[in-house]
């Protein structure tokens, strides 16, 4: 029995990643709603590339974006999106990661918990969101950093990791029109 759980979660994972790279926004979006089970609210977008795992922790606002070949991992709590929320291309969101000082290397309570980005966020290219990290209303994560705390709303942020290097406006108003680049 065991074997046969391997192959087939060797499949599913393989048939997920294979997802990402049909070269169409409607087949991908039928595929990532309706057998995925990804909770995609109208106008997002998942751009090519993308890995997603765990599809069915993974809860999108309407008009958000996200970037091309950005790995997704909500299977240790979930992933949620707010609106209008950008992600840059290459952003890893991992809600688990593995406690080296475990003798079995296990992902253990204290080092996984979901992740939650607010309205309006932006996230840049090749930004990294570690387990347990809620990022706030409106703030920006500067490309490249890595994001281990909470983010509080309207901050920006960069680093490695991440600390706070200045403030956004408040009065922001944008709603991204949920038209994909095609074949992208």
């Amino acid at each position: 029995m065991g074997q046969l759980k391997r192959y087939v979660g060797g499949y599913i994972r393989y048939a997920d990643f294979q997802t990402g790279l049909i070269p169409s926004h409607h087949v991908r979006d039928f595929l990532y709603r309706h057998v995925w089970l990804v909770d995609m609210a109208p106008k997002s977008i998942i751009y090519w590339g993308a890995e997603i795992r765990a599809s069915e922790q993974l809860h999108i606002g309407e008009g958000s974006i996200i970037g091309d070949k950005s790995i997704l991992d909500a299977r240790r709590g979930g992933i949620f999106i707010g609106k209008n929320v950008n992600f840059g291309s290459g952003v890893h969101l991992w809600t688990g990661q593995h406690d080296y000082k475990d003798p079995y290397f296990r992902s253990m309570p204290g080092r996984r918990g979901p992740i939650r980005v607010g309205d309006r966020a932006w996230l840049g290219a090749d930004v990294t969101v570690l387990h347990s990290v809620t990022i706030g209303e409106g703030a920006v994560v500067a490309t490249g950093a890595v994001v281990t705390k909470d983010v509080e709303p309207y901050t920006l942020v960069g680093g490695i990791p991440a600390k706070k290097i200045g403030e956004r406006p408040r009065d922001l108003r944008y709603e991204f029109p949920g038209e994909p680049v095609p074949f992208y």
